[in-house]
């Protein structure tokens, strides 16, 4: 079975609830999604982001129901480490010159790490790393 790795906007779709990516995520085996840890990062830090700049308590409360809504989202899903292996390949990558933020590396790393297939919207950056395997279920 393959391993499917959501990137950081495909989850983003499927937490807003998109209609073609929510029927693919939902027909695949629990078993054969994931996340990566730098996903879970970036959608934390961004409510973070919202909590530190809120300026009414209408915001801040939006703020932190969002928040704990990202979380419940993030515990039905296998989330993979950034593990040693996985820093060594993404120091690899870094070193093409590739021009793919370091984040994306970071995750192009770990699904190369678990010989996954990452599912993201974000073709043209990720298709210049070599071997990685991508699909777009937005479409």
């Amino acid at each position: 079975m393959s391993l499917y790795v959501l990137d950081t906007d495909t989850l983003s779709l499927f937490s807003r609830g998109d209609a073609l990516v929510t029927q693919k995520i939902l027909s695949t085996s629990p078993l054969g999604l994931a996340v990566s840890i730098i996903t879970v990062e970036e959608q934390i830090s961004g409510w973070y982001d919202v909590l530190r700049k809120a300026t009414t308590d209408e915001r801040l409360a939006l703020g932190y129901a969002s928040l704990g809504q990202s979380i419940e989202l993030l515990q039905n899903f296998r989330i993979l480490p950034f593990t040693r292996d996985a820093i060594r390949r993404y120091r690899e990558l870094l070193e093409l010159k590739t021009n793919v933020r370091k984040m994306d590396l970071r995750i192009a790393a770990i699904a190369l790490e678990f010989e996954a297939i990452l599912v993201t919207r974000n073709l043209r950056d990720f298709s210049r790393v070599p071997g990685l395997q991508i699909e777009d279920w937005s479409q």
